[in-house]
């Protein structure tokens, strides 16, 4: 997808030149002497004002634009939409328009992409324990596949399916085996993981053996995932032919030849000055080559190409505004910046360091007091949330590129994905709206909650 890059420096710049947090910017942001000003046409001060801070931001273009490219990269095979990253029922309306499948991990995830009309022959169902009640929704709603995780999880749903009458089609979830080198807790590929069958032990094996002698299971692909945020094609090429590898040896032993693989999602994107992700047609070219090859080595045709991208889709097109409310600094030490969120809209940098680069954003202070507490645009500055936790961080070390006083914005860039299915309500602080911007126009896709929302959950002791 091709966007004009900006200099933070100031100034836009068109071709391949830009500044070196151009690749977090959506499509459609405006940056002007190093502050985000724009978003989807309009003014971050106003989007602030009208929805109060913090707030998430999605810029269509991107996310449209992202879906788009995913499909054009992988046009003869499946794209599927891994709803945990954002599921809301606008985003899922959005992937299912652009001819994306969704992903699902719980009764939560299914029920919100029924009520976007997802297709039910168009959803897959993940999860590594599924209930009995999850696994009863997706047989009677009809999902196109499910990908099982355990042997426990192969007695219920063949019960569940025994129940309604139907023949359910899965795939295999298998543990290939892979270092992925990404952080530990978003690592899934290795032999030592809470997910699939391990490939190593044998269990793949008997697995798929327990499905191919079910009455009402039927084998018609295998899945694996080898982590998140992952930058090395290596990785992926890899899961693709000890996958293909898998599935000769089943053709072998039963006389099955399954005809789809699902390689996951994970691709990486900018988070990170130093991020240098691969482009979606590296990607694509990398993966679609590695199993092409591996198939013909092993005499099979090549199976239906499945991806799941989730962050690499709406990642990019998300911006988080905040306030800048203290600006504290410690001579000798660090300048703390405290924000009026924190770790209840995005836990991931306490969870596993995964920072965002800031923005300055809005006007400049017209006439800030001689005295006013800023950073001066270089000074590395520690961003900090309002919770009452000294690990209510949201980045270490970084700097501005333009000076910040406070109660000015902050943006924090490629927020798009986990931050609003991972936040809380720590503190009692409610989670912010998500609004999407395009042409001019803001559309609420989830509205803030409020102090009310959260007491109306709760009964009093002192009432009946």
């Amino acid at each position: 997808m091709s966007r004009p890059r900006v200099d933070l420096r100031g100034g836009a710049l068109t071709g391949d030149a830009g500044g070196e947090l151009a690749g977090a910017l959506p499509a459609t942001a405006v940056v002007e002497a190093g502050r985000l000003r724009a978003l989807g046409g309009l003014d971050v001060e106003a989007l602030a004002a009208r929805f109060a801070t913090p707030l998430w931001v999605l810029d269509r273009a991107t996310l449209v634009g992202r879906m788009r490219a995913y499909r054009q990269a992988f046009a003869d095979g499946e794209v599927v939409y891994a709803s945990k990253a954002l599921c809301l029922r606008g985003v899922l309306e959005l992937a299912t328009a652009e001819g994306l499948l969704v992903d699902c991990a719980t009764g939560g995830e299914l029920a919100t992409a029924e009520a976007a009309g997802v297709a039910p022959e168009r959803i897959v169902l993940h999860g590594n324990n599924k209930s009995e009640a999850e696994l009863d929704a997706a047989v009677g709603l009809g999902v196109g596949r499910i990908v099982v995780d355990s042997f426990s999880e192969l007695r219920r749903l063949e019960a569940v399916a025994a129940a309604h009458g139907r023949t359910v089609d899965v795939h295999l979830r298998v543990t290939p085996g892979i270092d992925a080198h990404t952080h530990e807790f978003v690592a899934t590929g290795q032999d030592d993981s809470k997910f699939g069958f391990t490939l190593s032990s044998g269990l793949a094996h008997e697995a798929a053996a327990t499905v191919i002698g079910s009455e009402r299971l039927r084998l018609t692909g295998a899945h694996c995932h080898v982590g998140s945020q992952v930058f090395e094609l290596e990785a992926f090429t890899t899961a693709a032919r000890v996958m293909l590898g898998f599935l000769a040896e089943l053709a072998e032993t039963h006389g099955v030849v399954l005809g789809e693989l699902n390689l996951g999602g994970g691709l990486g994107v900018v988070e990170d000055p130093a991020d240098d992700p691969p482009s979606l047609e590296r990607y694509a070219e990398a993966v679609s080559g590695a199993l092409a090859a591996a198939a013909a080595g092993y005499g099979l045709p090549t199976p239906r190409l499945f991806v799941e991208p989730g962050r690499s889709v709406v990642g990019p097109a998300g911006v988080t505004l905040y306030r800048a409310g203290t600006i504290k600094p410690l001579d000798g030490l660090r300048t703390y910046v405290a924000v009026d969120g924190g770790m209840s809209d995005n836990p991931r940098y306490a969870l596993y360091g995964a920072a965002h680069p800031f923005l300055p954003a809005g006007a400049p202070s017209p006439e800030p007091a001689e005295d006013a507490p800023r950073v001066p645009a270089g000074t590395p500055v520690t961003v900090v949330g309002k919770h009452c936790e000294s690990g209510d961080v949201l980045a270490e070390g970084t700097t501005l590129p333009a000076d910040l006083v406070e109660g000015e914005l902050l943006a924090a860039l490629g927020t798009g994905a986990y931050h609003h299915a991972m936040a809380s309500n720590y503190n009692r602080l409610g989670r912010p709206a998500v609004v999407l911007v395009a042409d001019g126009e803001a559309v609420v896709l989830s509205r803030a909650e409020t102090v009310a929302d959260l007491l109306a959950r709760e009964p009093s002791l002192r009432e009946g």
